[in-house]
């Protein structure tokens, strides 16, 4: 999976790109976020490891119902499974970005 997980990072999406710009480097709320993180046998798209958050950009070829067995195996490994469709992340980057930060301070609730 280390392999599969390098190829994607060096072939991010347009998407996944604008989403990294945000979340690298502790931009957003502090959190330490990591892309392309092998997680149950899939790769999330980005992952934070401490607070137990995936957050996955899903473009054309996802669907509610490829997705559903991919959610359920990911949130069996205690992962909170968050999806954002590509054009909202064009279109609408404050809101992902606010849901992105209303789902970390639920999960620092939780902890």
């Amino acid at each position: 999976m280390t392999g599969a997980a390098r190829k994607l990072r060096n072939n991010m999406t347009d998407a996944e790109q604008r989403l990294w710009s945000h979340l690298r480097a502790r931009q957003l709320c502090g959190v330490k976020f990591t892309r392309q993180f092998p997680i149950g046998g899939y790769i999330v798209d980005f992952a934070c490891r401490s607070l137990r958050l995936a957050i996955e950009c899903d473009g054309g070829q996802h669907t509610p119902e490829t997705d559903t067995a991919r959610t359920v195996a990911i949130e069996a490994h205690g992962y909170r499974v968050i999806r954002f469709w590509n054009h909202d992340i064009f279109e609408n980057p404050d809101g992902v970005l606010e849901t992105i930060a209303a789902e970390i301070a639920l999960a620092r609730n939780q902890r």
